[in-house]
């Protein structure tokens, strides 16, 4: 919601002094230029960090000015703006600073930092800043809260859903994931008397009737500032729900670069059987490394209930599952029973309910020759010592097979997708840390496109002869596993103590972040411990703009069906939290692919500075190589040649468009033009002493600073 403050008309001249610009930049044509880039100006904290990151995963380029770096780049009206064949342009359409104001008292920067705010109406976030006066709010002490929010939750005002907020349902919950650790420092308090400020998020003053404001818009000497009063990172719950409205406010909703909230998942092993995990023995019977001549595996499979459950989960939810099958899986059970196989055929009946992907026929192990003979396995070796590796015309046969089962069996498929089981063919460590060198022509061989990988292994996308890999998520339900019991008691052999009766992965791994303190009761450790875990994790995922899918197994909808509670804890927990018109997204396997490839290439251009964007007005026009794919969020109705740009989500429009080696140029609605050009840009104070900045008594450079992210973000400059 922009709501801008108009004082004296500045003249072009008037302008071009008080920038210090070249005295013949006179243009006919006063609206100045505004570069589609984010100047984010960080403190090394984690709240500057987390909305950095939050354009890089989008795609929004943005300019950083680290001031804990020395010899950085300093902050100055010929750094800010200049001209460009005579207009005014300013340099960046938004500005993030760590606070409202982190520099020393009369700071130079700070004043030229205001002096640009004003002169081109751009606005201003303030990451984490103490409620205080200069931020249009009232100190804490009057009748306000400083201290946790852990476990609270917040609510989005009216001013919030009418203006940048409007995706979200309401609630805005903070985590407390540990109840030993503080997680959520906050400050409540209401807007100072008579400051022009709308609060958009606010939550209940502890021990008070009153609500406080933690995310609020701050218009003032003619700036406009979004106040952020709480700490956050860039994985926290709380962070995630709001970080699509801190961009859409800061960029007016124009900006290059997307997001969306994605959630598929893939079911491997459908039509074959999974071996039961043993709690006497702590492996699984039929696994190469639990090798015991008196134990006979007990397979788990689906039933047709099971089907019938799954395609009525599937209409109340709104998804579509993914089953990587294995046709050998029938075929086996057909033999053993007399040509019978009721779930073959339930599945085949009802297979237009579910997206299909080949796994393989039977299921094979597709990298080297494995050497069970040993605990833990290794691959067999040729007599002058080199690998042995399945033949090509063995992984092509399972490959081959599996599809020509799926196509005889009516199934929908997508024949350039492939899932091999357990990943296999592809490195594995340590046993085998390169690919099998015959599965990449095997690939080509039957025109596979897209291969399923381990995310936990290979989190990047990469090439593997023709094909890319598309990086899963495993859920942390086990494949072994069709009842709850078991579930916990292997978790509990793997994440507890050797003491404790566990395997002592976790004293061996230290890093190791599930570890137990104690065992889980079988009976309720699942409800209550694994499920919330499980599902906060992969409902972080889909808060975070990752399109990856995640993988859980044919077993874990059998038996006790024991993966809908997680699966039930992330969509039912996305419902309550967003706006119908901000829908989970849910892509098959291809779409996936094709999606990280784009961006991929989308952040490689960022960052050779292929890519260039501005807008005059209510036009925005887009510099970029011919080919690339161009990716935009734009208010609904901009065209695009004069054709309707983009899909719907959240409020806006957004999506990709390929580069043709001319300017695209985007024409914005009438709702969301400038200012007309006579009263484009708007006079200014002179120059003021910058504000003061006061840090509170008892908050520390580390709270303020705890769990900061973690990696350096991509798709973006910065001074180095």
């Amino acid at each position: 919601m922009k709501r801008t403050i108009r004082t004296t008309v500045v003249t072009v001249g008037a302008l071009i002094a008080a920038l210090g610009l070249p005295a013949g930049a006179a243009h006919a044509d006063p609206t100045p230029r505004i570069d589609l880039r984010v100047l984010v100006v960080s403190d090394g904290g984690p709240s500057t960090d987390a909305i950095a990151a939050e354009l890089a995963a989008a795609g929004t380029p943005y300019t950083e000015v680290d001031l804990t770096r020395s010899g950085r780049t300093v902050i100055d009206a010929g750094f800010l703006a200049d001209t460009v064949d005579g207009r005014p342009r300013a340099r960046f359409q938004a500005v993030v600073l760590p606070n409202d104001n982190p520099f020393p008292a009369g700071s130079a920067e700070m004043a030229a930092l205001a002096a640009y705010e004003r002169t081109y109406d751009i606005p201003q976030v303030d990451a984490y800043t103490y409620a205080r006066p200069e931020a249009g709010l009232q100190d804490p002490v009057l009748g306000g809260y400083a201290g946790s929010l852990d476990g609270k939750e917040a609510q989005v005002t009216a001013a919030g859903k009418s203006g940048p907020f409007g995706y979200l349902d309401g609630a805005v919950p903070f985590e407390d994931n540990d109840t030993a650790v503080g997680e959520s420092y906050a400050y409540l308090s209401k807007p100072v008397a008579g400051a022009d400020f709308t609060p958009y998020v606010e939550a209940a003053i502890p021990g008070r009737s009153g609500k406080g404001t933690l995310v609020g818009e701050y218009r003032h000497d003619g700036r406009r500032e979004l106040v952020v009063t709480f700490v956050y990172n860039r994985y926290q719950q709380q962070f995630r729900l709001l970080a699509r409205g801190i961009v859409e406010w800061m960029t007016d909703g124009v900006h290059l670069g997307a997001s969306r909230n994605y959630f598929s998942v893939h079911v491997d092993d459908v039509f074959a059987a999974d071996d039961r995990w043993n709690s006497v023995l702590n492996c699984t019977p039929g696994d190469v490394d639990c090798a015991d001549p008196d134990v006979t595996p007990d397979p788990i499979r689906m039933t047709a209930a099971d089907v019938d459950h799954a395609v009525a989960w599937q209409n109340g939810k709104n998804v579509t599952l993914d089953f990587a099958y294995n046709g050998a899986g029938s075929v086996d059970h057909r033999t053993d029973n007399n040509g019978v196989d009721a779930l073959a055929d339930r599945l085949i009946a009802r297979r237009g309910e579910f997206r299909w992907i080949n796994h393989t026929y039977s299921h094979p192990f597709l990298g080297c020759v494995q050497d069970v003979s040993v605990v833990p396995w290794k691959c067999a070796t040729n007599a002058d010592g080199s690998t042995r590796w399945m033949s090509r015309d063995d992984i092509s046969d399972e490959i081959a097979l599996n599809r020509v089962w799926g196509l005889v069996a009516g199934l929908p498929l997508k024949n350039d997708e492939l899932v091999t089981g357990e990943h296999s063919g592809m490195k594995v460590l340590p046993q085998q840390p390169e690919d099998n060198p015959n599965l990449a022509p095997a690939l080509d061989d039957n025109d596979i496109a897209w291969l399923g990988s381990d995310n936990s292994r290979e989190p990047a996308q990469r090439p593997v002869g023709g094909a890319t890999t598309v990086p899963r998520y495993p859920m942390n339900v086990f494949y072994n596993a069709g009842r709850a019991a078991e579930q916990v008691d292997e978790y509990n052999w793997i994440y507890t103590s050797r003491a404790q009766g566990g395997s002592g992965i976790c004293e061996d791994n230290p890093d190791t972040t599930t570890c137990l303190t104690a065992p889980l009761d079988t009976a309720t450790g699942y409800a209550d411990h694994i499920v919330p875990l499980e599902t906060r994790i992969a409902l972080g995922h889909v808060l975070s703009n990752d399109p990856k899918p995640h993988f859980i197994h044919q077993s874990n909808l059998a038996e006790d069906r024991i993966a809908y509670p997680v699966l039930d804890g992330v969509l039912d927990g996305y419902a309550a939290l967003f706006a119908e018109d901000t829908p989970v997204v849910n892509p098959r396997m291809r779409d996936i692919g094709a999606e990280l490839e784009r961006r991929a290439d989308w952040q490689a251009a960022l960052r050779a500075g292929d890519v260039t964007a501005h807008r005059i007005g209510g036009t925005v026009r887009v510099d970029a190589p011919a080919g690339l794919a161009v990716t935009a969020t734009l208010p609904t109705g901009t065209t695009l040649g004069g054709t309707a740009f983009g899909e719907a989500y959240a409020g806006a429009v957004s999506g990709w468009v390929p580069a043709a080696g001319t300017p695209l140029a985007f024409t914005l609605p009438a709702s969301a033009t400038a200012p007309a050009a006579d009263d484009a840009i708007e006079a200014a104070p002179a120059t003021r002493p910058a504000p003061r900045t006061r840090v509170p008594a008892g908050v520390t450079d580390a709270r303020t600073r705890a769990a900061a992210g973690i990696t350096e973000p991509v798709g973006h400059t910065s001074d180095g």
